[in-house]
């Protein structure tokens, strides 16, 4: 045996050669790396399966936190507001100012916001073409506005046509009345639930118990008068699509100066019409709607005091 200087690990140490003691080391130091390589592994696999520190995510319904501050930004502009300061946006959202400034910085690069001159805030071109994108993936605008426009051309009346979303209803689609005195809503207007013919419909079909839900599920048809807005009186009925799938109501609306009991009693009729049309058309059961229609029609017969509907 031979006594000389080996380096272990880097450290100059005494120590005796023998095969055995090779053996032993080289154990080691394969037992060593195998170890390494073993805790290096399951930190990986923690790593995939954990989301990563800078993506706060809210536990409760596991959205990011970043996200849905940007969203809050962007909801704080209501169709009313053509701008907004800083100071105003801190006090819609409660963020601080330096949170809105950070997160801004994001939107407006990808164009949700825009910086104005005078330091205001505006909602950017995104949005828009995003409810353009919106509009034409439901291929609603190519069935309804036809049908709107033949409806708005036979009443002298507007039309429009409201989507739920959370507890209101937006305008999605709309067709003006040639008359100078009209309902005024534009798309994108954002409307209440519980008030005004359209938002009765979306209400019943959507599940909502009790009066005027019942009736209104059974007529498939719903007038309001003053509910809104105590000038204006409409008309809706639902639309439907695949498998029954609620799509919107769609409304005819006018001053209540022209929008009378008989014009009233001639439009359910026509409005149902439509909406039977618009739901076979986008592939939904227009049976029901049929049945109301029907019914209604078989009123009219025996009541000649209503005039016929206007065709």
């Amino acid at each position: 045996m031979v006594d000389f200087q080996a380096k272990v690990v880097g450290i100059p140490m005494k120590k005796q050669i023998t095969p055995t003691s090779i053996l032993k080391e080289r154990s080691k130091r394969i037992g060593a790396h195998l170890q390494t390589e073993i805790q290096q592994r399951i930190a990986r696999r923690t790593r995939k399966s954990t989301p990563a520190a800078s993506a706060k995510v809210q536990p409760s319904n596991g959205g990011v936190a970043a996200v849905e501050r940007a969203l809050a930004i962007l909801a704080a502009f209501e169709p009313s507001d053509q701008r907004l300061t800083l100071a105003e946006l801190a006090h819609r959202t409660r963020f601080y100012k330096s949170t809105i400034l950070r997160i801004a910085q994001s939107l407006l690069r990808y164009g949700y916001l825009r910086h104005l001159d005078d330091g205001n805030y505006q909602i950017g071109p995104t949005p828009l073409m995003l409810g353009a994108i919106y509009q034409r993936s439901l291929r609603l605008g190519d069935i309804l506005l036809p049908l709107m426009h033949a409806l708005a051309d036979q009443t002298g009346e507007s039309v429009s046509f409201y989507s739920r979303h959370g507890e209101v209803r937006v305008c999605l689609h709309r067709v003006d009345s040639q008359h100078a005195v009209r309902d005024h809503v534009r798309e994108g207007d954002v409307l209440p639930l519980d008030r005004g013919s359209g938002g009765r419909i979306l209400r019943a079909f959507s599940g909502a118990k009790g009066e005027p839900y019942e009736t209104i599920r059974k007529e498939h048809c719903y007038a309001s008068v003053g509910e809104r807005d105590t000038e204006t009186a409409g008309i809706s009925v639902p639309i439907f699509g695949s498998g029954q799938l609620l799509l919107g109501a769609l409304t005819l609306a006018g001053p209540r100066s022209r929008i009378d009991g008989t014009f009233i009693a001639n439009a359910r009729a026509q409005l149902l019409r439509v909406a039977a049309r618009a739901t076979s058309a986008l592939g939904g059961d227009a049976s029901p709607i049929e049945v109301a229609l029907a019914s209604i029609l078989a009123g009219k017969r025996r009541s000649p005091r209503v005039s016929e509907p206007i065709r």
